[in-house]
């Protein structure tokens, strides 16, 4: 059997919504994959165990024992201070997910996906919101406890406060109301502010579970809905500027990368506002649109550790090998 073939790399890209695991090979073909759950170590105190547990279905799918092996990367949100690089890099090495194990930040770790080499910035706004950078050095810069904008969780947030602003007349009406009422089964707005505020509420509610709704009425016209969706994007645009600066490619040409649910979505308003912002700054910057998901700039990172030329045929085999998009979905 041929190196390419033998040798097993991993990926891993984890968040506080969903950890996925990806073992490839060296030609870029996915051999196995698997899901948990959060593995933020800043509110999951079994982070660690959501990283074993996908790691272990991607080694059962993929009929093979973890050291077997190579190299693994984990893109990680939750790994910010050098004190949680230790902390991980010691976990997992205790549990043997890797005979050479690398861990990234998870914007760190988009960088790697979907990008011309060279100096890139790339903006990720899914359930949180991350933002990282580089430059032709291989100088890198990630946003961590510096971003205060914090995706589709903070979206989800403002459109409660502004319905229940909305319901004391402190704000004019709003559409999103309805809809939401009816996303949460609530009976009020008095209702629904009791379900998320109750001491003995039985669940929280999925953080970010109310971005299609405020697009939806955005779309739709609702000054409250569309304000919101625009300030988000003006404030990830004023922080990909201040990425850009971190690595001195502020004044140079560079390429921008969006990724992550909320810019799938189809409306462009966010997209609008985060771009016209960035150009009150410049205008010499390249817009991508991710294509994949974020696991695949963890694997690919895994292959470069491997000394492997990860190049358009990889990369083109990963995308053709990856799970079907339901796997990635989030409940």
């Amino acid at each position: 059997m041929s190196e390419a073939c033998s040798t097993v790399v991993l990926g891993v890209d984890g968040g506080g919504t969903k950890t996925i695991a990806v073992l490839s090979d060296l030609q870029g073909r996915v051999l196995g994959y698997g899901r948990a759950g959060n593995c933020d170590i800043y509110n999951n105190p079994y982070a660690v165990d959501e990283v074993v547990r996908a790691v272990e279905q991607a080694c059962a799918l993929a009929g093979i024992e973890t050291d077997r092996i190579a190299n693994a990367v984990f893109s990680l949100a939750g790994a910010d201070w050098p004190e949680d690089f230790a902390y991980w890099q010691a976990a997992l090495q205790q549990r043997r997910l890797g005979h050479d194990i690398k861990v990234i930040n998870d914007a760190v770790g988009v960088l790697n996906s979907d990008l011309p080499e060279g100096n890139a910035v790339v903006v990720v706004c899914g359930t949180g919101a991350a933002i990282g950078s580089r430059n032709l050095n291989g100088d890198t810069w990630h946003s961590s406890f510096w971003q205060l904008t914090q995706g589709g969780g903070e979206l989800s947030e403002n459109v409660l406060r502004a319905v229940y602003r909305s319901a004391l007349a402190i704000a004019p009406p709003t559409s999103l109301t309805m809809p939401v009422l009816e996303h949460h089964a609530a009976a009020s707005v008095e209702d629904l502010l009791h379900m998320f505020t109750s001491r003995e509420r039985e669940r929280q509610p999925r953080r970010a579970s109310l971005v299609p709704i405020l697009f939806q009425e955005a779309e739709r016209g609702d000054p409250a809905a569309f304000e919101i969706i625009s300030q988000h994007g003006r404030a990830l645009g004023d922080f990909a500027i201040a990425a850009a600066r971190k690595v001195d490619i502020a004044d140079k040409d560079f390429h921008l990368l969006l990724a992550g649910g909320v810019f799938r979505n189809p409306s462009m308003i966010m997209r609008t506002s985060l771009l016209d912002r960035m150009r009150q700054y410049t205008n010499a910057f390249t817009v991508f649109d991710s294509r994949s998901e974020p696991i695949k700039g963890a694997v690919m990172a895994a292959l470069r550790l491997q000394s492997c030329n990860a190049s358009l045929e990889v990369s083109t085999m990963l995308d053709s090998t990856f799970p079907p998009i339901c796997f990635f979905e989030s409940a």
